[in-house]
């Protein structure tokens, strides 16, 4: 295995810039996710490093080798893809060994790997099927098992999961950190879906616009999310965001807020700044830093866990986490409250402020 430096990448198409100076060092054996909207440039990354596409500027090694100007197969990386591309025709030992054929290596060796993959992907009973004859979850496992034959330097995974139903993505996305366990790999993921994120990633890369937003292990990213963007793209539902100014250095007053109280905090009079809090710590009933009063329009109930969302009397719309078998009625106005070490302050330019700085 190695590690993966990328330094000042950019990729262009004429005057439109995909990616703007991505910076990132991935350790050996480390599980390294890229999230971000449709169109941020995760998959043109991904892309990058396998040497499908080229950069405009910057340079990528693998290990101490700057790989550039490496092709594809010389880059010791293999690459699991959406859409499986296995070949219809060919059965499974055959998918699995069709790009070892070709580079010389005794049958003998492309034997044991390919037996030491089905093992531990268990395929071993489907090695003489064909693709045809396999579930979305058995066809994505031959994918990877293909790719682990190769015993690459580094596995990349581009959105694998994407095409499977929801309960073959839970059992698939176990089976690939078990995998990760097993072969000490490093590994870069690119996903849309923030469980995968949180569950399988050591450190989560945040890209937004062709930029990284945040780099950092997944309860960082939620905790002390380092800007406006990463507060509202990471955690589902989405935190809550209010306006709010500052009245004096400890105290914050906005619409439908009343005034906040902030121990310890050194804020500048007058500033304009952004309030976040998660909806599971806004608590129906509780008193806290923050108060605010709401009507309900709409119980979302999952179980144990139910989300309300209700609007301030200012039109705010909020959503809060409720848990049990009581909920307030539909049209009913509730009150809400959040403790001061839920509360996430960010400046004009949505940079995440330390309030005691």
């Amino acid at each position: 295995m190695a590690t993966l430096n990328i330094a000042g990448l950019d990729k262009a198409y004429g005057d439109a810039r995909i990616l703007k100076s991505i910076d990132l060092d991935i350790a050996d054996g480390e599980f390294v996710v890229l999230v971000g909207p449709s169109g941020c440039g995760k998959s043109t990354l991904l892309r990058l490093i396998a040497g499908l596409d080229g950069a405009t500027r910057g340079d990528i090694r693998i290990g101490p080798k700057r790989v550039n100007d490496l092709e594809p197969a010389a880059r010791k990386i293999a690459m699991v893809f959406q859409s499986y591309a296995l070949y219809p025709h060919m059965n499974v030992r055959k998918n699995m060994t069709f790009g070892l054929k070709f580079s010389g290596m005794a049958k003998q060796e492309i034997d044991r790997r390919v037996t030491d993959a089905a093992r531990m992907l268990q395929l071993d009973s489907l090695l003489d099927r064909r693709p045809r004859d396999l579930s979305g979850g058995q066809r994505q496992r031959v994918a990877i098992g293909r790719a682990i034959v190769r015993e690459p330097d580094v596995f990349l995974f581009d959105e694998p999961l994407s095409n499977l139903d929801a309960a073959l993505r839970v059992s698939t996305r176990v089976e690939i950190a078990k995998l990760h366990r097993l072969l000490g790999a490093t590994m870069i993921y690119v996903t849309h879906d923030q469980t995968e994120a949180m569950t399988l990633a050591d450190r989560i890369v945040v890209m937004n616009q062709g930029e990284i937003a945040q780099v950092g292990r997944p309860l960082d990213l939620y905790y002390t999310p380092a800007n406006l963007f990463v507060a509202g793209f990471i955690g589902s539902p989405a935190m809550n965001i209010f306006d709010v100014t500052v009245k004096s250095p400890t105290r914050l007053g906005g619409p439908g807020l009343g005034d906040l109280e902030l121990a310890g905090a050194k804020l500048t009079p007058g500033a304009a700044l952004k309030l976040g809090v998660r909806p599971e710590h806004l608590r129906w009933g509780a008193e806290g830093a923050l108060r605010l009063t709401a009507t309900l329009e709409l119980i979302e109930r999952l179980g144990e866990i139910s989300y309300a969302y209700a609007r301030t009397s200012d039109g705010q719309s909020i959503i809060a986490e409720l848990r049990g078998r009581e909920t307030p009625a539909i049209g009913a106005s509730a009150s809400f409250g959040a403790d001061a070490q839920d509360l996430h302050l960010f400046d004009a330019a949505g940079r995440r402020l330390n309030p005691a700085a």
